[in-house]
């Protein structure tokens, strides 16, 4: 053990103790991914507490909040290797470990063994797509994903929670529920782990000038997803989950970038 720990301090020459404490880490964006934590832990807390709906919602808000951390980080110029790391953290809890524990909590736990069974799939999943996701990028085609992105598996599994519990739950018919959720939650999971096409809406260019007509429209889907924003988001991101098998059965295929040498 000696030698390994020789052998370590070798290979990675040592830093004054002053100076890893002088680098610190940026603040701004460092609080969006602090903010995807804590609903993550939220939701999980709130499963506990059987407040089921109030749990789906906030893995929803992780979601806003993690699509802000990296535009953040971006537009202010404060990327760090530290932020990315927290980051994976931060999702692995969020849309990973909470939407899989909601859904066992909530019905999943009636099946037994299969239920945490199906939990765990979920869940491995998700740590696989991420773990995916950080080895592979600069090499796949940025105009797709690469399996169903990790935040999208959770907006399906915590929007189908979102929708049975909004609508109202029949005792009488809890094993029909719980066979869909557990379907569900393997469905999401082997799609997040394959090779599946998901277009990435990364070739949208937000900054470029648009007719008035599309505000009219943003201002109309706002107005629909306001009506009832448990089933029109479940709907929308079943769709977007779907979606990469269309594309896949049309023969889309995203293009390997190789790293240049």
């Amino acid at each position: 053990m000696e030698e390994f720990d020789g052998a370590e301090a070798k290979a990675i020459p040592a830093r004054p103790l002053g100076e890893l404490r002088r680098k610190g880490i940026y603040l701004l964006p460092n609080l969006f991914t602090t903010g995807v934590l804590f609903c993550g832990f939220f939701a999980i807390v709130q499963a506990m507490n059987g407040r089921f709906e109030t749990a789906a919602i906030a893995v929803y808000v992780a979601l806003v909040l993690d699509g802000m951390d990296g535009r953040v980080a971006r537009w202010t110029n404060t990327q760090s290797e530290f932020g990315a790391q927290y980051d994976s953290i931060a999702d692995m809890v969020a849309f990973g470990a909470a939407p899989a524990l909601v859904a066992y909590t909530w019905v999943l736990k009636d099946l037994g063994t299969a239920g945490w069974i199906g939990a765990f799939i979920f869940c491995a999943a998700t740590a696989i797509r991420l773990a995916r996701f950080n080895t592979n990028t600069g090499i796949v085609d940025k105009r797709f994903f690469q399996g169903l992105p990790c935040p999208a598996g959770a907006a399906v599994m915590a929007g189908l929670i979102w929708v049975l519990v909004d609508f109202g739950l029949r005792p009488d018919q809890w094993y029909v529920i719980a066979g869909v959720t557990w379907v569900t939650a393997v469905f999401v999971g082997a799609t997040m782990v394959s090779n599946i096409p998901f277009y990435s809406f990364k070739e949208v260019n937000w900054k470029q000038r648009v007719p008035l007509w599309v505000i009219l429209v943003a201002v109309l889907v706002l107005s629909v997803v306001a009506s009832q924003p448990s089933l029109v988001l479940f709907a929308l991101f079943l769709a977007y989950s779907l979606s990469g098998y269309v594309m896949w059965a049309m023969g889309r295929r995203p293009q390997t970038v190789l790293p240049e040498e």
